[in-house]
């Protein structure tokens, strides 16, 4: 027998977001910060001290490490994936966790005047009893994703502590700027050699993440010419007013991330800058159907025609760029790896749901390269806020459910 440590992985979580490792989309380099150099560093000196096997972290500060198989070759190798970014939507630092023993319900009130509103969070219901962490109000937790990071670290250990649990060779991995993008370009997917991956980077418990959306991203570029204010009369073309239209001209009621639900795709407009010579907006196109995301470049194209005719001499370029692709395409191939993920729920007496995320995961692209990867829950809650907060008990759920699935694919082979 064995159970999952609470408190050393309530330690580790805690360890782990105190490392400002927000992600910068702005920065050529990779990683985009070096606080997720700074993790790896730790995570693989963690991974070496107990006792892994082929701990490394690689020149692009990609941390890998092995746990071997107890039952001999011949079965599928599994890779865990979480990634050790925080977002750029929220401060990132210096993050000062909180934690709530025996929440008994209502409104968490944060040290800055924030609250965590049940109203808001309705999953809050159900954690009535458990050990919740949140931020102090002035920073996100980062729960996404040292949630999933503090799960497979976890595990890792609890399978090398305890050789009768029943498991094929795990691969585990830790990926740096998921959060703008680029969490799988220096994965080499040959090297892994993994049958099967999941991710660890999804909300609450018991959820068993099967689609994504496809997403594409856009940059407008609204070029005018500057000259001084004084001598402007027939000569300047204001580019924040071409700007200030082509924004104005998007979906309003329908197409945007405030409009829209379920399988229902947008258009986001998520940031604008520059001035009077020239303007960027940059915008995401999300659908579960990509075949969508040319419809929504057809919009862009067409606005920007209008504004270039409504300000003669301005200029509106628009720019596109693939991004991923919807999971569900790619998990087709391997049922597998949700049946068996569905499986050890069952096993474990607990219930789960199949759900799409509007948004996407380095298993977006892990499987669409060919590795099918579905998303796991790991206890994560108002991810990108202030209000950000994570649950132990469910963390430890998402370790246990690891350990039965992991045994379910020993029996599997490869």
């Amino acid at each position: 027998m064995f159970e999952i440590n609470r408190q050393r992985l309530l330690d580790r979580f805690l360890r782990y977001v105190q490392v400002g490792t927000t992600a910068n989309p702005k920065s050529d380099r990779y990683p985009s910060s070096e606080g997720q150099r700074e993790l790896g560093r730790m995570l693989a000196e963690e991974l070496r001290a107990m006792s892994a096997d082929e701990v490394i972290q690689d020149e692009h500060a990609l941390v890998y490490a092995t746990v071997p198989s107890t039952v001999g070759p011949g079965v599928p190798t599994v890779a865990l994936v979480a990634h050790v970014d925080t977002s750029p939507d929220a401060p990132g630092e210096p993050i000062r966790p909180q934690v709530i023993e025996n929440y008994r319900g209502g409104d968490i009130p944060l040290a800055n005047g924030e609250v965590i509103r049940v109203a808001a969070c309705p999953a809050l219901n159900d954690l009535v009893g458990t050990t919740l962490i949140t931020t102090d109000g002035r920073t996100l937790l980062g729960g996404d994703d040292k949630a999933g990071v503090a799960i497979i670290m976890e595990l890792a250990q609890t399978l090398i502590e305890h050789p009768h649990l029943k498991h094929g060779t795990v691969k585990v991995v830790m990926t740096c700027d998921e959060e703008i993008g680029r969490g799988t370009d220096k994965i080499d997917l040959a090297k892994l050699n993994a049958d099967v991956a999941y991710t660890l980077d999804g909300g609450g418990a018991g959820i068993l993440d099967v689609e994504t959306f496809s997403a594409d991203a856009a940059t407008v570029r609204v070029i005018g010419d500057n000259i001084h204010p004084s001598i402007a009369k027939g000569r300047m073309i204001n580019a924040l007013r071409g700007a200030a239209d082509f924004v104005a001209a998007l979906p309003r009621s329908s197409e945007t991330p405030e409009t829209t639900e379920g399988r229902q795709g947008f258009i986001h407009a998520n940031e604008i800058s520059g001035g009077v010579g020239q303007v960027t907006i940059d915008l995401i196109l999300r659908s579960f159907d990509a075949q969508d995301l040319s419809g929504y470049a057809d919009q862009l194209r067409k606005i920007a025609g209008d504004v270039q005719q409504a300000w003669p001499g301005m200029k509106v370029e628009v720019e596109t760029r693939r991004q991923y692709r919807n999971l569900g395409e790619g998990l087709a191939k391997l049922p597998q790896s949700i049946d068996l993920a569905e499986q050890a729920f069952e096993k474990l007496g607990r219930s789960c749901t199949k759900e799409i995320i509007r948004g996407g995961t380095d298993g977006s692209v892990l499987t669409e390269k060919g590795l099918p990867t579905p998303n796991l829950s790991s206890g994560q809650h108002n991810i990108h806020s202030v209000r950000e907060f994570a649950c132990l008990d469910q963390m430890i759920d998402a370790t246990e459910h690891l350990v039965e699935l992991l045994s379910l694919w020993s029996n599997q082979r490869s």
